[in-house]
């Protein structure tokens, strides 16, 4: 049966892979990103996180099954957590109703393994408020005293903390909606290919990330995964997050949980 699905960050790496392992299986998608795409728009933005509703509700009719917010960035800037986490919980929660009056309407974030990675608390308590401009001002902060490092992991940790807040609660379970995360491992990507590219930061990134399964992903091992829980055979799994990371989480936290 054929889904109409909605993929941010569709212009390139995992968001475009998506969207293709979509579109092949039948299904219309409607490609979001900043410069390109049926949709344009700036989620670092509150006005480009309006475009995006309003353009997928003018494109869809009110309707949509699957959500799949993927776009993201990694700098060592607060912007980094204005679209990781800001615009995607924006994206998720401003489709809402659209999915709602969907068909088996499933969402899914594009997180990453970076979460588990040390973060910065106020960075974090200050997302999950749904205080931005504390975010922001906690971020610039950690880039000030030379940790911008931490800009990243805070964002993925804090919009993965998002999902297991918000998939069990009435807006979400309650409407039949399941929502959930994927969080890859390193992935080759026009975002991660100027680090792999540098002898001294690659060493850096697989001390980091450590992969023993594989390696480096390509994007088109991802999108599969995602494509599953955006999927009607997908109706117990929620709140969850499923890393994709060829082993890094388990070498990072060994047996530990959350």
């Amino acid at each position: 049966m054929s889904r109409t699905c909605l993929v941010t960050g569709a212009a390139s790496g995992i968001g475009a892979a998506t969207a293709a392992l979509l579109r092949k299986r039948g299904h219309t998608v409607i490609g979001a990103d900043r410069d390109e795409g049926d949709v344009r728009a700036d989620l670092s933005t509150a006005g480009g996180r309006a475009e995006l509703v309003a353009r997928a509700r003018e494109l869809t009719g009110g309707r949509l099954d699957a959500v799949v917010s993927c776009a993201g960035v990694a700098h060592f800037d607060p912007v980094t957590v204005r679209v990781d986490h800001f615009g995607a919980v924006a994206t998720l929660d401003g489709l809402r109703p659209l999915l709602v009056a969907g068909t088996d309407p499933r969402a899914v974030v594009v997180g990453s393994v970076d979460s588990v990675h040390p973060t910065d608390p106020a960075i974090v308590d200050a997302a999950l408020a749904g205080d931005e401009d504390a975010a922001v001002s906690a971020a610039r902060a950690a880039v000030d005293r030379g940790e911008g490092h931490l800009v990243h992991s805070s964002s993925e940790a804090s919009v993965s903390r998002w999902v297991r807040r918000a998939a069990p609660t009435d807006a979400w379970a309650g409407a039949g909606v399941p929502l959930n995360a994927v969080a890859p491992g390193v992935v080759v990507t026009p975002l991660t290919r100027p680090l792999l590219d540098d002898p001294e930061m690659r060493g850096l990134v697989e001390r980091s990330v450590p992969m023993p399964l594989h390696g480096h992903a390509r994007p088109e091992q991802i999108a599969p995964l995602i494509a599953w829980p955006a999927s009607p055979e997908n109706t117990l799994v929620t709140g969850q997050v499923v890393f994709a990371d060829g082993g890094a989480d388990a070498v990072l936290r060994g047996d530990r949980t959350w």
